[in-house]
């Protein structure tokens, strides 16, 4: 059996390497071209409780078929009725995601989170801070940058997941 220093790997990695980045300097300007940008801006403010979700993601355009990208996930909430069940919840994450449009008017994606939670309650006793996979898999209505659907998490679990049900619905702009 051929065993191989360390040096012969540090060697191929630096030539694929930059064999990769002279072929990107090549097509750089065709990156940004490709890359579309969105996410999520929300926000749900009453007397007792106070909800923000801030959550951006990049799609590089592979193709006119096929996306790729990442996304970042950061919402807080907070209830305060003077109850022992009240909460702060802090649930920050990322996300890949591929997207594919087979049709004109046809958009599927999947999106892979990993979320860590941390909820503080009034009764300390009922903190908890954990991490939480999804996988969603979707598909929706597209018109243009606009596309309208519903995702299901595979990995949906009612004890754990941040989400009230598995099935969810989705609005997605991409610039």
């Amino acid at each position: 059996m051929k065993t191989y220093s360390l040096n012969h790997i540090v060697l191929l990695f630096l030539c694929v390497f930059f064999c990769f980045l002279s072929y990107g300097q090549q097509k750089e300007s065709g990156f940004w071209d490709r890359m579309r940008y969105g996410g999520n801006l929300g926000g749900n403010f009453s007397t007792n409780f106070s909800s923000v979700l801030v959550a951006p993601q990049a799609i590089y355009q592979v193709n006119d078929l096929v996306g790729i990208g990442a996304g970042l996930n950061y919402s807080y909430s907070e209830r305060d009725l003077n109850r022992s069940d009240d909460f702060k919840s802090t649930i920050a994450g990322s996300s890949l995601i591929a997207i594919a449009q087979p049709l004109d008017f046809l958009q599927i994606s999947a999106d892979f989170e990993y979320l860590h939670v941390n909820r503080n309650f009034a009764d300390s006793s009922l903190d908890n801070t954990y991490w939480v996979p999804a996988l969603f898999l979707g598909a929706g209505y597209g018109q243009g940058n606009f596309v309208i659907g519903a995702r299901y998490d595979v990995l949906f679990s009612e004890r754990r997941s941040v989400y009230q049900n598995g099935i969810q619905p989705f609005i997605r702009v991409l610039f």
